[in-house]
């Protein structure tokens, strides 16, 4: 029986590098305090996110980090045998993306690049090509960024690959077409909660899900950071919050219980799939 303790983090992060590195500082001191093995920060949380998602402005882009930035060196040290995965805007020669690196004091574990682009984010960044899982000390772990997770295949990739956390980094605002007067209320606000645990349920996996807080631009963002169990079920929440999430569970016990009976992904016909 292994038990692990999972931190999904909500907290706002802008433009100016170091504020952000004091907040993920904080961030990985808390989860160092509450004893977890893994944290997971949202999207964008090295230099913010776009302020505009229909008319991005290229002069008021996130800054772009190669991935040897020296800013990860700080990272790494201060995450010691925490597995902190964190979300920034990658420089790969003249292109952009928007990418994610899951780390500890040790190195590097594992990249991904975000595939689905929305609305006119692909003004600021080039598209990723691919999903892919890799092993860590906290479990076998694949990363989702944002809207990679409104498609049921991207994690599904994943889990098929033998991922038994997806950590879902977002920066995902209210509706900006039909704003609700309370985001308990809003369209987005329900489908980030939907999709949470529909991908966890539909793929018998544990998802981890932070998101950003406050507003940039005219977006406002969710919060709603959440660990989510292999049966769909929300294990912690920060509701629309600044905060960590923590749950405590045994991650192969817990998936090979939801797979006693029912198992999603060895029933899986993938020969009448068009």
């Amino acid at each position: 029986m292994t038990v692990t303790r999972i931190a999904a983090a909500a907290a706002h992060f802008g433009r100016n590098l170091e504020h952000d590195l004091g907040r993920i500082g904080k961030l990985i001191a808390d989860a160092h305090a509450s004893g977890a093995g893994l944290l997971v920060l949202p999207d964008a949380a090295l230099g913010g996110y776009l302020a505009d998602l229909r008319h991005p402005d290229p002069s008021a882009f996130p800054p772009a980090l190669t991935p040897d930035d020296p800013l990860f060196e700080r990272i790494a040290a201060a995450a010691g045998d925490l597995v902190v995965c964190v979300g920034y805007c990658e420089a790969d020669g003249p292109d952009r993306y928007n990418a994610a690196v899951c780390l500890t004091g040790a190195g590097v574990l594992g990249r991904h690049r975000k595939v689905h682009l929305p609305a006119a984010e692909s003004v600021a960044y080039c598209a990723g090509d691919s999903f892919a899982a890799f092993d860590t000390p906290a479990g076998r772990i694949g990363m989702l960024i944002d809207y990679d997770k409104t498609f049921p295949e991207s994690a599904r990739t994943l889990a098929v690959d033998g991922a038994e956390i997806v950590a879902c980094l977002s920066a995902w605002p209210a509706s900006i077409t039909n704003a609700a007067p309370k985001l308990a209320q809003d369209r987005q606000s329900r489908l980030f909660d939907l999709y949470d645990c529909a991908r966890a349920a539909e793929n018998q996996i544990v998802v981890v899900s932070s998101n950003q807080t406050g507003a940039a631009g005219g977006m406002r963002f969710l919060g709603q950071a959440k660990v989510v169990g292999p049966a769909g079920n929300v294990l912690a929440r920060t509701w629309a919050k600044a905060g960590l999430a923590v749950a405590e569970l045994d991650v192969a016990l817990e998936i090979a219980n939801a797979r006693r009976v029912l198992s999603h992904l060895a029933e899986l016909r993938p020969e009448a799939y068009r």
